[in-house]
């Protein structure tokens, strides 16, 4: 190697990104999983994903607090008995809740799985979600609600889903803090029994996994009566806000406000998807993006200012999202029309666009260090019902964006009459 001479600096353009592909096993239950064997360490990740989001629930908040109850104790194990549990062999078990899906995701020390998965199977078939601990996660969400809804961007994340899909909408929907008061063990119990125990499935795993993980995981979940994940989540109408601009008073001694701008978009099936996210970087999407240039650097409205396609199955968003100090709200949203327009007006210089383009790539190429990132955007892709190609198409579709088509994706998608306009302070 030759140190007086610098190394060759390559775009990101030219590299040839490889997403490694994943395996496919079905248990005997008709439950499928997908695995990615890879990484040097000898860990791994285990995620069960569940058709138990809040689409799913009858009641607001039913969903959350069943999925989050699970691990709160069983028949033969208190709350406390299955944490020490999992801390004994290095391992964490944590879940979650979203609109379609609720998951169990185990991380472990490779070596130690024969000892969890048992536990997992007990969660899944014995779980009592005992009253007492719904009455305390109860209390706590109650106490962290009232707290949130004093923080003006609390307030404008849950009123803008709202405007955007309707009240109703599992994307749309909030709940309230009186909300937890209604909730009832035997309704918890009851979802728990339909969507866990007897519920539709996937798993994945990945990292080092043992040569007899699939055996394992056959003879511990195979003969359970789950059944395979639904291919089509349900689909429920969408009731927009007709009134399109907002302003809300939600603390009077506070000093900024919070600032949202959406707009509906179709999603990750669209045919301008991919190209509309290469927009979508230039006009918000990264720390050098056009709205951070103006609103953050040159006009010192925000910290930060940032705009990205929200990440749903159904349907999905457009949103611009800051918060900017409560006397020049309006003068930042004047700016963020002001930079639509100039990208409906003028078209980029190769220069910026190889720049949003070389950052995407590299984005990419972060994800797909590791194991656990690798997995999770294959779980993206699966979860979504999208064609294995996708990744590549993506790729494709960054590399080859032009100027001019920029231009018309802008003055399709970036009118300010299409948009709806929240100013929570």
């Amino acid at each position: 190697m030759n140190r007086t001479q610098a190394p060759l600096i390559k775009d990101a353009t030219e590299f040839d990104l490889k997403l490694k592909p994943y395996e496919k096993f079905t248990l005997n239950n008709g439950v499928e999983v997908i695995t990615v064997e890879a990484g040097e360490q000898e860990v791994m990740l285990v995620e069960w994903v569940f058709d138990a989001g809040n689409s799913y629930e009858s009641q607001n908040g039913i969903a959350a607090a069943t999925n989050f109850l699970l691990k709160n104790g069983t028949t033969h194990k208190t709350a406390f008995d299955i944490n020490e549990h999992f801390e004994y062999y290095g391992a964490f078990l944590n879940r979650n809740c979203y609109n379609e899906t609720a998951t169990i995701t185990l991380h472990t020390p490779s070596k130690q799985i024969n000892h969890l998965l048992p536990v997992v199977r007990e969660i899944l078939t014995d779980a009592t979600l005992p009253e007492n601990e719904l009455s305390i996660y109860c209390t706590n969400a109650k106490q962290k609600m009232q707290v949130n809804l004093k923080k003006c961007d609390y307030v404008a994340g849950r009123l803008i889903d709202a405007y955007v899909y309707g009240r109703q909408h599992p994307y749309g929907k909030y709940s309230e803090p009186e909300d937890y008061d209604q909730l009832q063990t035997a309704a918890l119990v009851q979802f728990y029994k339909q969507y866990y125990a007897q519920g539709n499935c996937i798993i994945f795993a990945a990292g080092k996994l043992p040569a007899n993980f699939i055996a394992q995981l056959n003879e511990l979940f195979g003969d359970l009566p789950l059944q395979p994940r639904k291919k089509t989540p349900p689909v429920f109408p969408i009731e927009p806000a007709t009134e399109k601009k907002y302003r809300i008073s939600n603390d009077p001694s506070g000093v900024q406000g919070a600032i949202r701008l959406a707009r509906p978009f179709p999603g990750r099936k669209d045919p301008d998807f991919f190209k509309v996210q290469v927009l979508n970087a230039l006009f918000g999407g990264f720390f050098g993006s056009r709205l951070m240039s103006n609103i953050r650097e040159e006009k010192g409205y925000t910290y930060g200012i940032y705009s990205y396609l929200q990440n749903h199955i159904q349907t999905s968003c457009w949103m611009i999202s800051t918060e900017a100090g409560k006397e020049v709200c309006e003068a930042a949203i004047s700016e963020v029309y002001h930079e639509m327009k100039v990208l409906r007006e003028e078209r980029v210089d190769e220069e910026e666009l190889q720049l949003v383009k070389n950052y995407m790539l590299g984005g990419l190429l972060g994800d797909l260090d590791g194991p656990f990132h690798i997995i999770a955007r294959w779980k993206n892709i699966i979860l979504h019902g999208l064609d294995e190609n996708h990744f590549y198409n993506s790729v494709a579709a960054i590399k080859a964006t032009r100027a001019d088509e920029l231009q018309q994706l802008a003055n399709k998608y970036l009118q300010p009459e299409t948009f709806y306009e929240l100013v929570v302070v």
